[in-house]
């Protein structure tokens, strides 16, 4: 490929809207151009680094046996209300209607259109097990699109869906897909964690989520240094404390005029946060719900939608709360409700004693207040925190370590949830009629482009990995005086990397040194090579790896050898 006959279009300025690392880049490298919120155009750059990664996506599912298929974006209704998914999808379901009326949707997720396939052309055990996987355009009406590509509307995403005859059939698929997605992500040169991770809106029994590890990342991995636990916090999970000690102070009301908040409260009283407790009001499916957690502590709401009659909670409001505890938000305590409540703690609230609560009086809290004394014990006791970082691995392995992750993968055993919604069978070797199981395992294309980023730059630009760069390898011409011995050695030089295979990409269009390496650098490239009079006249060439401090001059077949042992890399 040669510049000068490609569309590359950088700019120095810093888009006024871009947030983060990869969205400002993205565009001063002229990859993405917007059209709409959360929707953009792939430039001829920025398509060349999607397709690197469709293309070892592609080749990863297809090693894993997976078979390749392409389904409808737009999808009907019909199929959605069999699932229950019309109306629970929520608002991210763009739902659209054609010139009959009948109502569509751009699809988020094939899960519906998959089974529909899979119920009128598997009909026998003879068939299964299959992996059916595509790499298409998704659509989801983000209320707030935001990052450039990391949160658009408009996608690319590898989706896989898998049928089996058995539970133990669907677990070794499921660890198939994981190994795949191990290699995939090794392939791309991205530092990585697969951890385990909530089920979410798809459904299922089990998840593992896939992360490129970025400080810009929205989610927050718990996992010990010591061992391979990993687990997004929404699923960590937070050992039992210890025994809980004796009382030993008596219980008081102390008054607490303008303190509302835990730190606040401790502060005040001079001792430790730890020693607070924090009350949260809910509305369950029937009653209502205190949840406590310690002062120092966050309430995990993943974990607490999975207790029992909680599945569909909300906050209580406050005219609910001063019918239950006859009390205002921020001096709440499990101690004196007016009404019934349920009360449920977490482990390390349950070990707590001569802890401090909210006394559902405005003004006042209650210190010194210990289980089986002054209140009853709690209602349900549960693991509905956060971990935070020093707690013990749930393996045993030691302290856990915090990172944040930008999740690009996601893999789900979904069990037979969408196979029997829509009457889905296959007949078994007996030649009765039974419900398959099934697996969903998707890689959001273009996030990796975009994680990609985060993970690797500098403050000149893009520090691409080898195997995800636009081309590895840019030829630059310093030619002002014309000279065709130049001319002539780029050439070459171009020619031969060419025939051997290199990614190679020609910069002639004439640019001064600094321009020319200011875009070089800002799109990524991995590898340097100069070609100029001076250098030509000593019979040298300059190299510089996109991560070296300085260049090095080298003659032209040890060139050669270093950019195709790199390149093999």
């Amino acid at each position: 490929m040669r510049l000068s006959q490609f569309h590359l279009s950088t700019t120095k300025e810093i888009p006024a809207d871009a947030e983060i690392v990869s969205h400002r880049l993205m565009l001063r490298s002229g990859m993405l151009r917007k059209l709409a919120a959360g929707i953009y155009t792939w430039t001829p750059l920025g398509l060349r680094v999607l397709r690197k990664v469709e293309n070892i996506v592609r080749e990863e599912m297809q090693r894993a046996g997976a078979i390749e298929l392409l389904m409808p974006s737009i999808q009907p209704r019909e199929l959605w209300d069999e699932t229950g998914r019309w109306q629970k999808f929520g608002g991210q379901l763009l739902k659209i209607k054609d010139r009959k009326d009948q109502e569509y949707c751009y699809g988020p997720t094939h899960e519906e259109v998959i089974t529909d396939f899979a119920r009128n052309e598997l009909k026998s055990y003879r068939q299964l097990p299959v992996n059916f996987f595509q790499i298409q355009t998704k659509f989801r009406d983000e209320i707030r699109p935001r990052f450039g590509v990391m949160r658009a509307r408009e996608f690319l995403m590898k989706d896989a869906y898998s049928f089996h005859l058995s539970p133990e059939c669907l677990g070794r698929e499921y660890r198939n897909m994981y190994d795949a997605y191990t290699r995939v992500f090794m392939r791309l040169g991205l530092r990585f964690r697969a951890v385990q991770a909530d089920t979410g809106a798809i459904g299922g029994s089990a998840s593992h989520e896939f992360h490129v590890l970025a400080d810009s990342g929205e989610d927050r991995i718990a996992f010990s240094p010591a061992s391979e636990y990993a687990a997004n916090v929404e699923m960590a999970e937070s050992l039992a404390a210890g025994t809980r000690p004796a009382p030993r102070e008596s219980l008081q009301k102390v008054p607490t005029p303008v303190q509302k908040t835990c730190s606040d409260v401790a502060a005040l009283l001079g001792i430790g946060l730890d020693r607070t407790v924090k009350t949260i009001a809910l509305m369950g499916e029937v009653d209502f719900v205190l949840a406590l957690v310690r002062g120092d502590h966050a309430l995990n709401e993943v974990k607490l939608g999975k207790l029992p009659g909680l599945t569909e909670f909300r906050l209580a409001r406050e005219d609910e709360i001063a019918d239950y505890l006859n009390a205002t938000p921020g001096f709440l305590g499990p101690c004196f409700p007016r009404k019934p409540i349920r009360v449920v703690a977490d482990h390390a609230v349950a070990a707590l004693a001569d802890f401090v609560v909210g006394a559902n009086e405005t003004g006042f809290h209650l210190r010194g207040v210990n289980w089986g004394r002054d209140l009853q014990e709690p209602d349900v006791v549960a693991d509905i925190r956060n971990v935070e970082v020093g707690d013990m691995a749930p393996d045993g392995s030691g302290p856990l370590t915090i990172v944040r992750g930008i999740e690009v993968g996601h893999v789900f055993q979904l069990g037979q949830k969408y196979a029997s919604a829509m009457r889905a069978s296959v007949l078994d070797a007996q030649g009765s009629p039974v419900t398959p199981w099934m697996g969903c395992y998707g890689i959001g294309v273009s996030r990796i482009v975009a994680a990609a980023i985060e993970q690797n730059h500098d403050d000149a630009g893009i520090r691409w990995p080898m195997a995800m760069a636009p081309w590895t390898v840019a030829l630059c011409i310093i030619n002002p005086k014309n000279d065709a011995a130049v001319t002539e050695v780029a050439e070459s030089l171009y020619a031969e990397l060419r025939q051997q295979g290199i990614d190679v990409v020609l910069d002639d269009r004439g640019l001064r040194a600094g321009a020319m390496f200011a875009d070089i650098e800002l799109i990524g490239i991995p590898q340097r090579v100069v070609v100029s009079e001076r250098g030509v006249a000593a019979g040298q060439l300059e190299y510089r790896q996109r991560d070296a401090r300085d260049s090095e001059m080298l003659r032209r077949e040890p060139l050669i050898q270093k950019i195709r042992e790199l390149c093999s890399k």
